[in-house]
Order: structure tokens, then sequence, then C-alpha cells
């Protein structure tokens, strides 16, 4: 594979168009050296090749992930490109082809800086879904249930098991603002989509003391003579804190809440 010619893949983001990238290199003989975004503006010093996502050709490279790799590691590879790994793609499509090769043994080797990479991404994005399990908050507009998420990762596919089975009967929308999608839900059915801006009702009456009774709860179980904010920073990482109801400021000019230190 090192004499085939080297190219710069351009294509339109998705997995599907990322496994026909797979396809391509191997049907063309083709090594693809970066793989570019179609809306990135930047040049590549790599002849340009752009790939048109072939849903039939994406799908034979998913089916052969679990033939070649195990389920295993189609589950990683699958997991590997909602990461914020840089370089993802190239990560991933090294990986594809180390996977070929040493079959279902490649995910035992560790220390292999190929798979130690995408392994260790693949952690921290399962742990940031599993944090937002518990951090997420919900908000009524109208009947449906409204939440903002700004995670690291493309965590909405993770999430969508969770919440799906938690409320299977209710309306609610989640709104990743760093990847510009979200999650809409209605019983019996849901979906991801791309969704450039969200822009929400102030909440009314009923929401805010809602709302406010959750600022109470909270301040009233807090036991003052035992506070650590490093414990609480530990366990609640900072980062959740900018849409959690605990720590916005009333919205009608109530008592506020204890604020991020």
């Amino acid at each position: 594979m090192s004499h085939w010619p080297q190219f710069s893949y351009t294509y339109d983001g998705s997995f599907a168009g990322f496994l026909t990238c797979v396809f391509e290199s191997y049907a063309r003989r083709e090594r693809p050296v970066c793989f570019v975004l179609a809306s990135d503006p930047r040049l590549s010093l790599w002849p340009d090749r752009w790939i048109e996502t072939d849903r039939e050709k994406a799908g034979r490279v998913y089916r052969s992930l679990s033939q070649r790799m195990s389920q295993a590691g189609q589950r990683l590879v699958v997991r590997g490109f909602l990461t914020c790994l840089p370089e993802k793609e190239s990560r991933l499509y090294e990986l594809i082809r180390l996977g070929y090769r040493a079959g279902p043994a490649v995910l035992r080797d560790l220390t292999d800086p190929r798979l130690a990479a995408v392994a260790g991404a693949v952690r921290r994005l399962e742990n940031e879904a599993h944090l937002f399990k518990g951090f997420l908050r919900f908000s009524d507009q109208g009947g449906v249930l409204c939440a903002r998420i700004e995670p690291k990762g493309r965590v909405l596919p993770l999430l969508r098991p969770h919440f799906c089975a938690r409320y299977p009967g209710e309306a609610f929308l989640i709104y990743d603002e760093t990847h510009r999608e979200a999650l809409f839900h209605r019983p019996g059915s849901w979906c991801i989509a791309p969704l450039e801006e969200l822009h929400l009702e102030p909440p009314g009456r009923e929401e805010r003391d809602f709302r406010q009774l959750w600022r109470q709860f909270y301040d009233t179980v807090a036991i003052q003579g035992r506070e650590n904010e490093r414990c609480r920073m530990s366990h609640m990482p900072k980062r959740y804190w900018g849409h959690m109801t605990e720590f916005q400021p009333p919205e009608d000019g109530l008592a506020a809440p204890p604020q991020p230190m």
C-alpha cells in the first residue's frame, strides 16, 4: 500500500461519506493522506479528489468492519467518528487498515498508538455522555421538553436510547449547540437532524415556578458547614454548569441560587 498514490479526499462530513472514502481508497488503490470537509476553505498541497457519498458502498464497508474486525471493532469505529479527536478521519482510516490486516486481534494491542488514540477518545466521549444523563436539564416549552447542551463530542446518538426510554410518552428536544444538531422525539418516533439555531420563548409562569423550586431544593439540601468547591467541581465539572437550572439567575428577581466560584 505504500506505493499507492496519495490524495486529499474531500467529502461531506457524514459517517456514510467517510466510509465511502474508505471504499474508494481501496477501489482506486489510493491512500488518502488527509480528509477535508467540503465547507473547509483551506487548500491542500496534495492532489484533491471529491468523494460523493454512496450509501451502498458505505454499507459494504460498514458490514466489513464487523466481519473483519468484530462487532466491537465496528462499534469502536462508529463511536470514534463521533469524538472530537483531532484528524479523526485519518486516525480511523489507519485503524481500519490495521484491523483489515490483523483481524479482531487488533483490539487487544492497546500499546499500538493507532488503537490507543481512538480508544481513548471513545472513552472520553462515553464518559461525557454518561455525565449528561445526570446534568441535562429540560424546560417546558408549550408542552415540549427542551434542553440545550454544549458537548465536546457528538453525544446525541449516545444519549438517544437513554432519554427515549426514560420519556417514551413525551415530546422532547435536545439541542447540541456545539455541533448544531438536535435530537427530536415524540411518542413512537425520533430523529437526529441538523439545526443551525434554536430560539425558545421566555418561560411561562408555571415553568418559572418549577425552576425556582428546583433552585430552592438545591440550596436546601446543601450543608454549608461541609461545602467543598473542589469536590463539587470534581463530581460536577464546571463546564456543564452553563445550562444547569440550579446555577442560573431567577427570571423574576427572586433570591439568586449559589453561583459558580
